[in-house]
C-alpha cells in the first residue's frame, strides 16, 4: 500500500490532488504547528493580472506552538466576500465556472470555526466534483518521521518551495487557461483553476 502524508491546505494546488489520486492512503497532519505563508491557509489562482494569492485570516495563536487542529478562522476583513469576488472575477468566463459555482458558493456563506475543518470540507467537495475517492484520514499524533515506506509531503508542497526540485514525480503539463495568452501557462495553481477550466477532464489531467 502506498501511503503519503500531507499538511492541511486551502483549495490546495494541483500537485496536492495528484497525491490524493495516486496514493492508496493519505494522512493529513493535524498535530503540526501552524506555519505562516504556506498552503494551510493560502491558495494561488490565475487572475486577470496574473497569479493572485488568497489567504484565509486566522485568529493569532496565543503561543507559537498551537496545533494545526486548534487554529481558528478569523472574521477579520470580510474575507469570505473578498475571496468569492476574486474567484468570480478570475473564473466567471472560464468554460465550467457557471457549472460548478453553486458547489463552492456555500463555503463562502457558512462560517467554519476551525481552519482544518473548512479545508477538509472543501477538499471533500473538490474530490467529489473531480470524481476521485481518496482514502484520507487525519493523523492521530505527530511523528517527525512517518510510517516506514511512506512519502512525506507535509513541508514539500509549499508555495515558497520549487515543486520541480522538491517533487520530481510531479510534472505539470499545460492545459487550457483563460489568461494564458496574457501571462503564459501558470503551473500548479489551485485545483479550482484546473476544475473551472477543464471540468470533467480534470481527473484525466491528474
Amino acid at each position: 500500500m502506498r501511503i503519503a502524508y500531507l499538511s492541511t491546505a486551502y483549495l490546495a494546488p494541483i500537485q496536492y490532488y495528484s497525491k490524493l489520486l495516486r496514493y492508496d492512503r493519505v494522512y493529513v497532519e493535524q498535530y503540526d504547528h501552524y506555519v505562516k505563508q504556506s498552503y494551510r491557509n493560502r491558495c494561488i489562482i490565475a487572475a486577470p493580472g496574473g497569479e493572485l494569492s488568497l489567504t484565509v485570516p486566522i485568529v493569532k495563536p496565543d503561543s507559537g506552538d498551537m496545533l494545526m487542529r486548534d487554529i481558528r478562522i478569523s472574521d477579520h476583513g470580510n474575507w469570505r466576500h473578498l475571496h468569492w469576488y476574486a474567484l468570480t472575477s478570475a473564473y466567471n468566463h472560464t468554460p465550467f465556472f457557471e457549472y460548478y459555482k453553486d458547489d463552492f458558493a456555500p463555503f463562502y456563506e457558512q462560517k467554519y470555526t476551525f481552519l482544518i475543518d473548512f479545508n477538509e470540507a472543501l477538499c471533500r467537495q473538490v474530490c467529489s466534483l473531480i470524481d476521485i475517492q481518496p482514502l484520507v484520514e487525519r493523523t492521530a499524533s505527530y511523528h517527525i518521521a512517518p510510517l516506514p515506506g511512506a512519502d512525506d509531503f507535509r513541508e514539500r508542497i509549499h508555495p515558497k518551495k520549487a515543486f520541480r526540485t522538491e517533487d520530481s514525480d510531479f510534472v505539470p503539463r499545460p492545459y487550457y487557461q483563460l489568461f494564458e495568452q496574457r501571462h503564459g501557462f501558470l503551473p500548479n495553481l489551485s485545483i479550482v483553476d484546473l476544475l473551472f477550466n477543464m471540468g470533467p477532464e480534470s481527473v484525466l489531467y491528474l
